[in-house]
């Protein structure tokens, strides 16, 4: 039962391994934590819908897709990228730019370059957007920003060398941050947002290879 119990350890790994390099591929959601607090139903509004799709483009690009799934009423305006292995704003995917064959949603409208430069309530974690990453909607800023079943795609080429696993892995440790500055909330207010890192895939491997010895040892105990 033991060399049974270990081989089975070992081939699972095996599996679990293959499947975190297979899945790099795809695309990684992420949520989003408030950090102003102007308003707590506006913080848990955004918390709840809005996110944002890391994807490999390949040759050296990488795409980030900011999602709005709604109900309530919210529009992002301004999107912020705090340092990490990115070189430059490649293209946005909005209205008027179906950069790479892909097209955007009618209604959203973006530009690089976002007025406020930094983004609102940044400076009270340290957030320091990197110089010409960022983007903001055009005038009327709501109206053009990612309401309610909208999306922007923001495509990153990386900086030579730089790969889709260092942004994945620069998103879980904090070394790269995504902001998101939120407007047009039914309150009227505004609020800002910084991404929710994702698991290191290590730790990800960790966490599945434990809860598979321990499924094993109380299969291998009721024998």
């Amino acid at each position: 039962m033991i060399k049974l119990l270990k081989v089975s350890l070992a081939l699972l790994a095996a599996l679990a391994l293959e499947g975190l390099i297979a899945g790099s591929a795809a695309a990684i959601p992420l949520g989003f934590s408030c950090i102003t607090g102007n308003l707590a139903g506006d913080c848990a509004i955004g918390e709840a819908q809005l996110a944002v799709d890391v994807s490999d483009l390949g040759g050296g690009q990488v795409l980030f897709t900011f999602t709005n799934a709604g109900p309530a009423a919210s529009s992002i305006t301004d999107v912020y990228f705090d340092d990490g292995t990115l070189l430059g704003i490649a293209g946005l995917i909005d209205a008027d730019d179906a950069a790479l064959g892909y097209y955007g949603d009618a209604g959203v409208d973006f530009s690089q370059g976002a007025s406020p430069p930094d983004l609102p309530g940044g400076n009270t974690i340290g957030f320091q957007t990197t110089a010409g990453f960022l983007a903001d909607s055009d005038p009327p800023v709501s109206q053009n920003g990612v309401s309610v079943g909208q999306s922007l795609g923001v495509v990153f080429s990386l900086q030579a060398g730089g790969t889709y696993a260092d942004v994945i892995s620069e998103l879980a440790t904090g070394e790269l941050r995504i902001g998101i500055h939120v407007q047009a909330f039914q309150s009227g207010g505004s609020e800002s947002f910084v991404n929710v890192p994702v698991p290191e895939p290590g730790t990800a491997l960790l966490l599945g290879l434990g809860l598979t010895a321990l499924g094993l040892r109380r299969c291998s105990g009721s024998d």
